[in-house]
């Protein structure tokens, strides 16, 4: 078994010497572009999923979102809640908003939207949404006659208004917004945000102090959201919550997203099984024609070793090594052409509309990518090499 191997090796390795250098070199650049489509396409893939799932938990849900129980509107007690919520190691901070619905009028242009109210000292330690002003100010703690408008929701300067937006309102500008209870209140623009979270982008924000004074409300909420220092323990602290008897309807922020990440992942998973399956078959393809033309050509060379006593098991093993040899330095190639792409992209992320996306590349792909192209090329070279190597020896050798 041991000599049949060596054999097998020597021939292969007279045969890649021997062969055509452009070839060898294009079939193992090939192979390495091959090995970057099946890690890389997939890596993007995985950037976008964590980009929005970075700009849910930063600027919509936080980790934790507590609402209030099924048949109550509010939220009560908050501030008892928040205090046993902030005592626990590992929660950075919560926030309670009150929401309304309401509609949002500049001049003849009015849009209807979500209104939040914060209070921005602890708004800071649970959202980024302060990192994202593009123009003006943040609230202040007692601001009640300014508001804080989401740029999907302002419009540009320049374009055309659309249905959905105020028509390019800038800060310092009035605006009108009709509250869900009827009252109508008039706010100037202190600032405008742009977060690429197509939530917190439509909507806006008034203080606290001042959402209570319009709703008539004190010490409620509509939602309170909890940040956490260690994404992934959200499940974890759910139970810690319930244990200090908070009776709130409790959701993690894969609980409230779930349905929209969810439709965008199986939609972004076809694509990369299809991307996958196509790259294989490309692999399987140059392989086999390498492998098949090889043995072709050099029909006559297998029959004479056939008939000087090589077993033809040992000839086969051959064109396999050869396709493998093609596999593995075209990994090897790929794997450094991959770790400078993934490096280059890193530093200069792709700009999304939903984020800044970074290639994601998990170990566990990378070796099923390796996995999936040495099997395809196992076959690949067996295939051609049995069905020859199987002719007559008189045949082969007369050709």
């Amino acid at each position: 078994m041991l000599k049949n191997f060596k054999v097998a090796f020597f021939l292969a390795h007279k045969s890649i010497r021997r062969g055509n250098l452009g070839t060898a070199i294009l079939t193992v650049t090939i192979m390495s572009l091959i090995f970057v489509n099946l890690v890389f396409l997939p890596s993007i893939v995985s950037g976008i999923g964590e980009s929005m799932n970075v700009m849910l938990i930063d600027y919509t849900y936080a980790n934790i979102v507590i609402e209030p129980q099924e048949d109550d509107l509010y939220i009560k007690h908050v501030d008892s809640i928040r205090k046993k919520l902030n005592s626990l190691p590992g929660v950075a901070g919560t926030s309670a908003h009150y929401i309304s619905g309401a509609t949002f009028t500049n001049k003849d242009k009015f849009v209807s939207g979500a209104l939040y109210s914060i209070n921005p000292i602890d708004e800071v330690t649970v959202t980024k949404t302060h990192t994202g002003i593009i123009e003006g100010e943040y609230l202040s703690e007692a601001d009640t006659d300014e508001i804080l408008l989401g740029i999907d929701l302002a419009g540009e300067a320049g374009k055309e208004a659309e249905e959905r937006d105020l028509g390019g309102v800038r800060v310092g500008d009035k605006i009108k917004v009709t509250f869900s209870n009827g009252v109508i209140r008039e706010y100037r623009v202190k600032g405008i945000f742009k977060t690429k979270s197509f939530v917190a982008d439509g909507s806006a924000f008034i203080t606290e102090k001042e959402m209570e004074s319009v709703l008539g409300l004190d010490n409620k909420a509509s939602e309170i959201l909890v940040k956490l220092n260690q994404r992934g323990t959200e499940e974890a602290f759910k139970k810690k919550f319930m244990e200090l008897g908070i009776s709130e309807d409790i959701k993690t922020w894969v609980d409230k997203a779930g349905g929209i990440v969810g439709d965008i992942s199986s939609s972004f998973s076809l694509i990369t099984f299809i991307s996958t399956f196509i790259s294989l078959v490309m692999a399987v393809v140059v392989i086999f024609i390498i492998i098949y033309i090889n043995t072709i050509n050099k029909i006559k060379q297998i029959g004479i070793l056939k008939a000087v006593g090589i077993n033809q098991g040992a000839i086969i093993k051959s064109y396999v090594i050869q396709a493998l040899f093609y596999c593995f330095s075209g990994i090897i190639l790929g794997a450094f052409l991959l770790y400078f792409l993934t490096s280059y992209m890193a530093a200069n992320p792709i700009s999304f509309p939903m984020g800044d996306v970074k290639p994601v590349v998990e170990q566990q792909l990378i070796i099923q990518s390796i996995i999936s192209l040495i099997a395809v090329s196992f076959m690949a070279g067996l295939i051609p090499s049995w069905k020859t190597v199987r002719a007559n020896i008189l045949k082969a050798i007369w050709g």
